[in-house]
């Protein structure tokens, strides 16, 4: 394991303590425990999308939000994060996850 991620702090849901500590290796490893092994420039948009609005509001955008203001279509935020693109997504952006989510 790569020395940074020892000193990354994580709850006890894995999302990241310090939205700060973030970085975009970190979000290649973190991608990978969630099972995406190829963090393309679409995934990036998605999560520097996620990461502005936590900036800036201090929460992560719901999904509908996600689809609706930023213009992400649904069926390819499922394809990109499967299995939960809410969660996931904004896992791997370092933030918390979105209120409303299970």
């Amino acid at each position: 394991m790569p020395e940074y991620i020892e000193k990354v702090k994580f709850d006890d849901e894995g999302y990241l303590e310090n939205h700060e500590h973030w970085s975009e290796d970190l979000a290649k490893t973190m991608a990978e425990e969630e099972g995406i092994y190829d963090l393309t420039s679409r995934h990036l948009e998605v999560i520097y999308a996620i990461r502005g609005e936590f900036a800036e509001k201090g929460e992560a955008p719901t999904l509908r939000r996600l689809t609706k203001v930023h213009g992400f279509p649904t069926k390819e935020l499922y394809q990109l994060f499967p299995g939960g693109p809410g969660k996931k997504a904004a896992r791997i952006a370092g933030v918390k996850k979105p209120h409303g989510c299970i």
